[in-house]
């Protein structure tokens, strides 16, 4: 028996299993811009198989052209990890990790299209999952934590470089175990796969404590143009292109500034804004109390959780920000006091 009680999955697990037994050859993908849940909990899923059913040909595959983020490099397998354009096969099976959405698998919809069955195992709510088999908990902390009490449903034992991925999955996810969904589940699973052989130090010298310089000049900009709203319950700031072409940071540099911006005493929603390539604007939204800022998220075309969203939109920095902050502010509408523009 696991950290948790696993009883209630046990159905779901078995369909999961079923579908993996009765295939031949595996694709197993997350999301685009893929974080350290999303690509710690694929590392740690194709593992997984690999020992349960060693005949099976898995492929862990990137939804983007782009190179995985610089911090997350040291996650045990990542050098396996194919760019969905160098694969073309038609798997018996595609399996959808860290989402639910086909949209959110960017190129590698199409190869989930040629799939013959598709499995999701995912943590982000919805209405309506369309698979041969699912497990889509949103009281999970991660998919990392579904994961890893996969692995205990199939008996299969866990290995140092399954720990390191998924604890690396769980720790950023829960940013250290400081947001809202660090559940009592959480710090179970956590407390396991170091048992298992999970290094948090090694998680936090690579995520945290590995900044190049170059990042550091990019947040000390972003920190700069922190701005708040309705009475300091509302933080914001941004990036450019041009601020990443002056400081020499890279877009993988601008990951984990939207928790420079939560940060900020008083606040309870956080919007981060930066320009990606092709006229596109990514935003990231944190909420430190209980208003639910998924809406927000879903309304601008994303999703996400209570408490992390997130979305990607065509357009400039300034023509999104007009568009959310009213959305923002009508989070506060109950609140009664008319706050001023900007404080």
């Amino acid at each position: 028996m696991g950290p948790v009680d696993l009883t209630a999955f046990e159905d779901a697990f078995g369909r999961i299993a079923a579908c993996i037994d009765e295939a031949e050859t595996i694709a197993i993908c997350a999301h685009t811009n893929p974080d350290g849940d999303a690509l710690g909990s694929v590392l740690a899923l194709a593992e997984i198989i690999a020992v349960r059913w060693p005949d099976k040909q898995v492929a862990t595959l990137l939804a983007d052209p782009s190179p995985i983020p610089r911090i997350l490099r040291f996650l045990p397998g990542s050098d396996r990890l194919i760019h969905v354009a160098d694969y073309a096969e038609a798997p018996d099976l595609f399996i959808s990790v860290d989402l639910n959405m086909p949209s959110r698998l960017g190129e590698a919809e199409a190869v989930l299209n040629r799939a013959r069955r598709s499995v999701i195992i995912d943590h982000h709510p919805t209405d309506d999952p369309v698979a041969d088999a699912h497990l889509i908990r949103p009281d999970a902390a991660a998919a990392g934590v579904i994961v890893c009490e996969f692995a205990l449903y199939l008996g299969v034992p866990i290995s140092a470089d399954m720990a390191q991925n998924l604890f690396c999955a769980i720790a950023t996810d829960t940013g250290r175990f400081q947001y809202q969904n660090a559940n009592p589940e959480s710090f179970a699973v956590a407390s396991l796969l170091v048992n298992c052989g999970a290094s948090p130090s090694e998680v936090s010298l690579n995520v945290y404590q590995s900044f190049m310089l170059t990042s550091l000049h990019l947040k000390s900009v972003i920190m700069g143009r922190i701005v708040t709203f309705e009475r300091g319950k509302i933080a914001y700031s941004y990036s450019t292109m041009a601020d990443l072409e002056r400081t020499g940071a890279s877009l993988d540099d601008c990951e984990g500034l939207i928790d420079t911006v939560r940060s900020v005493e008083g606040s309870e929603v956080a919007l981060f804004l930066k320009e990606v390539p092709g006229g596109k604007v990514r935003g990231n939204l944190r909420s430190k109390s209980g208003r639910d800022i998924s809406g927000v998220a879903r309304a601008m075309g994303g999703g996400g959780h209570r408490a992390a969203s997130g979305f990607t939109v065509d357009g400039t920095v300034d023509e999104v920000f007009a568009v959310a902050l009213p959305k923002l502010r009508a989070l506060f509408k109950e609140d009664g006091a008319k706050a001023p523009d900007a404080s």
